[in-house]
């Protein structure tokens, strides 16, 4: 069984023809299923949220992000997106319904606008720090204004905030934190552990994401090895995808993706229907 369970349809439009291209190309690459994993701040639901959360300031990065926040963001609804999911699936196509949540302070508002919809599963994204949007390249100079362990830091805690919420099944790219070559000087191989048994804990998988490796500059797939060797010791379940956000792009490196995760003596993959769980060989 090979899946690829996070990409995204939102720079086209809820349109059967543009979404055609994303199943074609996850088929030529062997790909059995795709869940489409759509951004919140595709949805006018979400808006609120991250005008609370984001820096939003005259700074350099508030600049930024106020720009980022008017551009292709919030077009839609949920019902227009599980509408469309819903009816791609009535047609045949081998299709998830899921979600991939912003590290948003308030996860009850989550909780509340997510549990009006039967979702597939839902992934949790670490997308902030402090309100900044660290993974954006336009801004990536305020990296040199941090302490980068202080960031790494950071991310666990946001991660443990998220498991520890109840809401998701999915950490999504775990660590991507070193999209672009930013590495403590210290040893973060607590920090490691920390995530890992929050995700046990919680019942967490993990998402072997290739979207880091062509689509950033790191060109490694999410998470990295040291983490990776932690995962796989916890017996951590795992998910593998493209982070696809063009046709063209489903699927990608899957067979990468698969080797990877067998590295570190996975040998099976976790599919997931209206969020129950199924174990599938790889």
């Amino acid at each position: 069984m090979k899946i690829d369970y996070h990409m995204h349809f939102e720079y086209g439009s809820y349109d059967e023809e543009w979404v055609k291209g994303f199943f074609e190309a996850a088929k030529k690459r062997g790909i059995d299923e795709i869940g489409i994993s759509e951004h919140s701040h595709g949805f006018k639901e979400f808006k609120e949220l991250y005008y609370n959360d984001l820096i939003l300031d005259n700074s350099f990065i508030g600049e930024f992000q106020k720009k980022w926040l008017k551009r292709n963001k919030f077009k839609t609804t949920i019902d227009k997106y599980v509408d469309f999911i819903n009816m791609l699936k009535k047609k045949g196509y081998p299709v998830k319904l899921a979600m991939e949540i912003c590290n948003f302070t308030d996860q009850n508002k989550v909780k509340e606008i997510l549990s009006k919809y039967e979702w597939d599963y839902l992934i949790a994204s670490v997308h902030f720090i402090s309100g900044w949007a660290y993974d954006s390249s336009q801004i990536k100079k305020e990296w040199e204004n941090r302490d980068v362990y202080k960031i790494y830091e950071t991310y666990v805690e946001e991660v443990e905030k998220l498991a520890n919420s109840g809401i998701y099944d999915v950490l999504g790219h775990p660590f991507n934190i070193r999209l672009y070559s930013y590495f403590p000087k210290k040893d973060i191989t607590d920090l490691l552990y920390r995530t890992a048994e929050v995700l046990k804990k919680n019942n967490m998988a993990i998402d072997i994401n290739t979207g880091t490796f062509y689509r950033y500059p790191i060109k490694e797939i999410s998470p990295y090895p040291d983490f990776m060797k932690i995962a796989a010791e916890k017996k951590i379940p795992i998910i593998t995808s493209s982070d696809a956000h063009k046709p063209e792009d489903a699927g990608s490196y899957n067979e990468k993706a698969i080797e990877y995760a067998k590295s570190f003596g996975y040998k099976e993959i976790i599919t997931f229907d209206k969020r129950k769980r199924k174990i599938e060989k790889i």
